[in-house]
């Protein structure tokens, strides 16, 4: 081999090594790939998962809330209740004396009256306005009914104890007198005779 310079031949495990890094070099960034994918979706996951139970908690925060307002509400109740029957004792000493004689003793009781009347008010406590109203089974308690011309039918005439209800809830209805017109001369008694004769 005269001045020329013999080339060195390649070496085929050159190539054999080469291709195994070359290869492994695709397979590591799938590799790399899948593992960023799976670490996303658990992290969505979990992203998922906090929003839910910040969801449940929030709901059940307010379901709390709501059943200790309920509570307090039913509470207030029975103690209002409790105090109806000092009211209707207030009441009927406020009714029962007249006499001058009384008069100072009467503007006691009607001052504290008042502020008794005035507390369970702010509390929620309302008179259930009955008289000269249409009987109302939701609100009034039958205890007489008269017959008369003088009211329309189904009118309470009179309030024989004063009913109470407290947020839009009846705590006691009133114990009413209600009118009644007599069976013949009742709206449609006429009517329901006739159309039993045809």
């Amino acid at each position: 081999m005269s001045g020329r310079e013999r080339k060195p031949e390649a070496d085929p495990n050159e190539d054999e090594n080469l291709a195994p890094e070359a290869v492994s070099a695709p397979s590591v960034a799938n590799a790399q790939a899948d593992e960023l994918a799976k670490l996303q979706a658990e992290k969505a996951e979990l992203a998922d998962t906090l929003v839910r139970r910040q969801a449940d908690f929030e709901n059940y925060r307010k379901r709390i809330e709501r059943e200790r307002k309920e509570e307090s509400r039913r509470a207030q109740s029975r103690l209002i209740e409790d105090l109806l029957p000092v009211l209707d004792g207030f009441e009927r000493a406020l009714s029962a004396h007249d006499d001058p004689a009384y008069e100072e003793y009467r503007k006691g009781l009607e001052l504290i009256y008042k502020q008794l009347w005035d507390t369970l008010a702010r509390n929620g406590l309302e008179r259930i306005d009955a008289a000269g109203k249409p009987f109302d089974p939701n609100f009034h308690m039958a205890i007489d009914r008269v017959e008369t011309h003088d009211h329309p039918d189904e009118t309470v005439i009179e309030v024989l104890q004063q009913g109470y209800k407290i947020h839009d809830r009846v705590l006691r209805p009133s114990a009413v007198r209600v009118a009644m017109h007599p069976a013949a001369d009742a709206p449609g008694g006429h009517l329901h005779s006739a159309k039993k004769a045809n």
